[in-house]
């Protein structure tokens, strides 16, 4: 699947070329190129530049009298260029004007249109350029009027679905019936996802669950996430939207073309889902309500820990800021935030990722009864973190745990060694501070890297050891 963009962007309301042709008051008539009906045009540019590239948009029907074109030998290849940097900028159509430069269509410019594929149509002597614009208009209003009452009708659809006793199958249903595609309705929290319609295949199907993840509210993700995506695969359009109201539903959208109204009925499909998703709780948030309501009526971490489940437990972040800053989104709706430190729970199956002005500590993963030992983890991390002046750290457990045991029966290494980290490893401060040769206070720092097997020349070993014999007696 390719990058799915920031939003869904509702496509221009556009006019087939055959339809300019069937208007028989213009003679227009086409010379080279697809089929006419293949060709949308969504507005018409008049100029006699050699290369209006920098004034074309796209899409554009491009009317030329033919005033640029020399009259010497060589023509062939001018056409040959002229053509290319039309289509290199994305017209969909070139229309010549017969008389008064010109009797006929050069040949040179049929050729050079057939070969690259550009529709060309010849504009009699008596039709003007204006003539063919101010039909055009009126055949893109005549769409844009239909399309209006197509949405119209699509949102009473809509709105009579949602009144229905299972409104959101039956707004599902609507949705996928008014815009021939098919709908669904996907949450985080691993439940059979609702929908409706057929999907127009396995590929597309798979694809859109994916792109519907994209989207999931920050409840599920650790950076922020766009409110729409869409994307293409085998020809099939793909959109999703988030939910508001329920936090953790997301809709998806798949249709074989993607009309201009497509997106203003989602649009109001999306409105009615967020208002009736949003009365219900997810099975993750009664979960950790009722996890709450055990432990505030006295019951102990282990009466909650069948409530709190997460995969691969649970991991705890403290964060604080550089300055006055908006909490981060930490893709939880588990935070404690104060004025000096947020403190959240994170399923430990989620990245945590730095977020700028804020000094992140991470705990490693942690079941529910061991929550209390997590928040220490991570303070320590922090407070390494703003030592280190970087973003984030993650708590290492390779070496406080080997402390308390290798140095709990000699006090005179751990003493020599919380010294000599507390100096910053100069061995000369450290044998004064002691009253010993500075050949003991070697001696004894090597024979403590031996015991608890770690290296004392990495400074993030040294930050860890730091923090555990500070918490030793």
């Amino acid at each position: 699947m390719s990058s799915p963009s920031p939003g869904a962007v509702p496509p221009l309301s556009t006019v087939p070329l055959s339809a300019l042709l069937t208007r028989t008051e213009l003679g227009l008539r086409q010379l080279a190129g697809p089929p006419a009906e293949e060709v949308p045009v969504h507005s018409v540019h008049t100029s006699e530049l050699s290369d209006p590239n920098p004034y074309l948009l796209g899409g554009e029907l491009l009317l030329t009298a033919g005033v640029h074109a020399p009259d010497e030998t060589g023509t062939d290849a001018y056409y040959d260029g002229y053509v290319e940097r039309i289509v290199a900028a994305g017209a969909a159509a070139l229309g010549f004007g017969v008389a008064p430069v010109h009797d006929t269509v050069p040949s040179g410019l049929v050729a050079a249109c057939e070969r690259r594929r550009l529709a060309l149509v010849e504009v009699p002597e008596r039709t003007t350029f204006s003539a063919v614009g101010r039909a055009l208009w009126d055949l893109m209003t005549a769409v844009r009027h239909l399309e209006l009452r197509r949405v119209t009708e699509a949102q009473q659809g809509l709105a009579t679905a949602a009144a229905r006793p299972d409104p959101v199958p039956a707004v599902l249903r609507q949705l996928a019936q008014r815009t021939g595609g098919f709908a669904v309705l996907l949450g985080p929290d691993g439940t059979e996802p609702q929908r409706a319609g057929t999907p127009p295949s396995e590929a597309a199907e798979a694809a859109l669950a994916d792109l519907v993840r994209v989207v999931l509210p920050a409840t599920t993700r650790l950076f922020p996430t766009p409110a729409s995506a869409s994307d293409e695969v085998a020809g099939v359009q793909l959109s999703a939207y988030a939910l508001g109201g329920s936090g953790d539903r997301a809709l998806g959208l798949a249709t074989g073309t993607r009309a201009p109204g497509d997106h203003t009925i989602a649009g109001v499909a999306v409105v009615l889902l967020s208002l009736l998703q949003g009365e219900h709780q997810s099975t993750g948030d009664v979960r950790r309500s009722a996890a709450l309501v055990r432990l505030l009526l006295g019951d102990g971490p282990g009466d909650a820990d069948g409530l709190l489940d997460a995969p691969g437990g649970w991991r705890v972040v403290h964060a604080q800021s550089q300055g006055t800053r908006p909490v981060p989104p930490l893709g939880t709706p588990l935070v404690d935030a104060t004025a000096s430190l947020v403190r959240a729970l994170v399923p430990a199956g989620q990245d945590v990722v730095a977020h700028d002005g804020w000094t992140l500590g991470v705990s490693a993963p942690a079941g529910p009864g061991e929550l209390r030992s997590a928040s220490v983890q991570a303070a320590h991390a922090l407070a390494r973190a703003r030592a280190l002046r970087i973003p984030l750290v993650r708590h290492r457990a390779d070496t406080p745990a080997p402390v308390v045991t290798a140095l709990a029966d000699h006090p005179e290494l751990r003493r020599t060694l919380r010294t000599w980290l507390s100096l910053h490893g100069s061995w000369d401060r450290t044998a004064n501070a002691l009253g010993v040769h500075r050949n003991t206070v070697r001696q004894r720092v090597a024979k403590c890297g031996v015991l608890i097997s770690a290296d004392l020349d990495d400074p993030d070993i040294r930050m860890e050891l730091w923090f555990a014999l500070r918490d030793l007696p």
